[in-house]
Formats: structure tokens, sequence, C-alpha cells
């Protein structure tokens, strides 16, 4: 079940800030297209919007880092420990390819 707003904690509030601005700034560009702005400008605005999207993800997997995969790696459960790092390569494998 979802934490109540008044519950989350800093690095959520902080990554849903960032997401809503992202979310503006797509609209932003969706305008710009409908309206037929310069093509560069449009790119402009898409990079700026994937670099927002990168410092959410580092946000995101700095807190898993520290949470989760912590947490399993202290954990005497070796199978617990294999999925979190099957899990971080996975990510790291996906980013690759971008």
């Amino acid at each position: 079940m979802p934490q109540e707003m008044a519950e989350v904690d800093e690095t959520s509030r902080e990554i849903i800030d960032r997401l809503k601005n992202i979310e503006g700034h797509v609209r932003g560009i969706q305008r710009m297209v409908e309206n037929g702005e310069y093509c560069i400008d449009v790119v402009t605005q898409v990079l700026a919007v994937q670099r927002a999207l990168h410092k959410v993800n580092r946000l995101v997997l700095d807190r898993h880092l520290h949470t989760c995969v912590s947490t399993a790696m202290r954990s005497q459960d070796a199978a617990e420990r294999e999925k979190v790092i099957a899990e971080i390569m996975e990510v790291f494998e996906a980013t690759s390819k971008l």
C-alpha cells in the first residue's frame, strides 16, 4: 500500500518533485511539436528531460543500494545476495543498450 504523502521520506519527495517537473517539461515539448517549433529546440528539450530522468534513476538506484542491497548483502541468505547482484547487473546491461 502506498505511503501517505505526509509520510514520504526526503528522498522520495525529491524523486516525486523531479518526476512532476519532468512531466511538465514533457508537456511543454509536446506543445513545441504541436506548434511546429524548430526541431533542434525540441531535441534540446528532449535531451534535458533525458538528463533529468537520469538523475531520477541515480536517486532511486542510490536509495536501493543503501537499503535493499545493503540489507541483502548482510543477510545470511546466499540466494537473496545473488538475487540483488543479478538485479544490479540487469540494470547495468539495460543501460549499456541505451
